[in-house]
């Protein structure tokens, strides 16, 4: 017999992951409704849902491939696409073309940090800056668009990427 209870538990971890991708998806739609600060709110909100998912699928022992195959995909929107978007929106837009690149570098290398992440084995160490600590940083940067120029984004958002795609090593927490 199916039980609601056995269900919930088997579908918790994606119901977060999931949760993450409407938090990223609505950052991104406030984004596009000129409400930069509600973006931040939901890309921090994503990231407390990202936190818990993993665990919530070590803990009721429901970790499969596809599951980390749709947390790196909901994580791209959220913390690759909606940061990119809101440090655009806020102040990489004002440097035309170069604008449009380092948000799409920042991306890129997110898009590329995931996959090199689903195909490495873990072994209690990240390879590169994992990808929500990166929108951590971004987002939180938003917070000072009246002090830093849109010079000061661009170099935040090479230097956020390059991070991402890094070699180096970080412990795992």
């Amino acid at each position: 017999m199916f039980s609601a209870k056995k269900a919930l538990k088997a579908n918790s971890a994606n119901i977060l992951t999931l949760t993450n991708l409407s938090f990223g998806g609505i950052a991104i739609l406030a984004i596009i409704n000129d409400q930069p600060k509600l973006s931040v709110i939901f890309i921090f909100l994503a990231m407390l849902c990202d936190r818990f998912d993993g665990a919530c699928a070590r803990k009721f022992g429901v970790e499969s491939e596809l599951g980390k195959q749709l947390d790196s995909l909901c994580d791209l929107v959220t913390f690759g696409i909606a940061p990119a978007v809101l440090i655009y929106s806020i102040a990489l837009n004002e440097l035309g073309q170069w604008g449009v690149f380092f948000s799409i570098f920042y991306m890129g290398c997110g898009a590329f940090r995931l996959a090199r992440f689903n195909v490495t084995p873990a072994k209690g160490f990240f390879i590169g800056v994992p990808i929500p600590v990166a929108a951590c940083l971004a987002t939180f940067s938003s917070l000072f668009v009246d002090s830093l120029s849109p010079i000061v984004y661009m170099v935040i958002m090479c230097f956020l990427g390059l991070s991402m795609v890094s070699t180096v090593k970080l412990r795992k927490i």
